[in-house]
């Protein structure tokens, strides 16, 4: 669901697929293929939210903000299932690894990695291509290129599925019991084989 707020009415560019079991609220902006995952609450009301190009936005996510602040997240951010972006500014082509808590006023460098149920304390800046893991998160190593390079080709899988669920998801009533037709899943390895081997 898409909420104005205070006459703030959240801009999602066409191309960006926002879940209907998601909410945007208020002072939003999303830029082009974007994917925001059912149970996201994108809440821009004492603050702005930026989505840029590229982003994604998975399942359970919350973001939000002190009043007055601005949460950013540049091209190619990839925040993984249930994580929370508390007034942070997150870098280029970031991963934020499931259940991870990225405080206030956190900035986060292009191709860093944050590993899944990492707190990262208010303030923190981490420099790009930064390995971080714990609670609270340490840096442990500087991501390799193969490391940036698995994360880029995964989010790819996310740029491309706003077009899938425009063209593939619809609402319907559960089958009581398996069709004798039942598609093979091989479509469904299809897209992840083209964008890993591009």
């Amino acid at each position: 669901m898409i909420y104005k707020f205070n006459n703030f009415i959240p801009v999602v560019d066409p191309t960006s697929f926002v879940h209907p079991q998601a909410t945007v609220t208020g002072n939003v902006i999303i830029g082009k293929h974007v994917y925001i995952g059912p149970g996201a609450a994108v809440r821009g009301d004492w603050g702005q939210i930026v989505i840029k190009d590229g982003c994604n936005i998975q399942e359970n996510c919350t973001i939000h903000m002190f009043p007055g602040v601005t949460v950013v997240l540049e091209e190619g951010a990839h925040i993984g299932h249930g994580a929370i972006i508390h007034g942070a500014h997150i870098g280029r082509n970031v991963m934020v690894g499931m259940n991870s808590v990225i405080m206030d006023e956190v900035r986060i460098g292009e191709n860093s990695i944050i590993g899944a149920l990492t707190f990262i304390k208010a303030g923190e800046v981490i420099p790009a291509k930064s390995l971080v893991v714990g609670n609270p998160g340490k840096i442990v190593k500087e991501v390799t290129d193969e490391m940036i390079a698995w994360k880029s080709k995964g989010t790819q899988l996310y740029q491309s599925l706003p077009r899938q669920c425009f063209e593939g998801l619809e609402a319907c009533e559960p089958l009581t019991e398996i069709e004798v037709d039942r598609p093979s899943q091989e479509s469904q390895y299809q897209t992840w084989n083209a964008i890993k081997n591009s």
